[in-house]
């Protein structure tokens, strides 16, 4: 049984500032030298780049190398499985967005959510608790 990582978890375990640095390191590294598939999608991915190389976010934001060779690494993990949209996927996200009124910044989490549902994933390890909402979704939070 696989599962997906929210980008909350790899922007934690890049920012050396917040309290949760520590957690989310040690779940990322267990997750990479694990025995279980693990997940991400292109738009974690991309949020992850975005958020950690803004200097409105970051006091000291992630140079571009180091942002996409954090990327790099997490790619290069032997289980890890990158999800991409596929034929259909709109009337995957029109149902998953149909679930719950899904405007300004749960699109983001409507995405992911429906990418998971494409793929058949339903756990999700994030501490985002928006993504509860979602029904199909067993949300785990690994800094709790």
């Amino acid at each position: 049984m696989s599962f997906a990582i929210d980008v909350n978890l790899l922007v934690y375990a890049s920012d050396t500032e917040s309290p949760f640095q520590e957690k989310a390191s040690a779940f990322l590294e267990r997750c990479v030298s694990g025995d279980e598939v693990f997940c991400v999608g292109w738009p974690t991915l991309m949020g992850y780049l975005r958020i950690v190389s803004h200097p409105a976010i970051f006091r000291r934001p992630l140079t571009q190398q180091q942002a996409q060779r954090n990327v790099e690494t997490l790619l290069s993990a032997p289980r890890c499985r990158v999800l991409s949209e596929d034929e259909g996927f709109w009337d995957v996200y029109r149902d998953v967005a149909g679930e719950v009124p899904v405007r300004g910044n749960l699109v983001p989490d409507a995405h992911l959510a429906a990418l998971l549902r494409q793929h058949g994933i339903v756990t999700l390890y994030t501490h985002d608790r928006d993504f509860r909402k979602f029904s199909f979704l067993r949300v785990r939070d690994p800094l709790a």
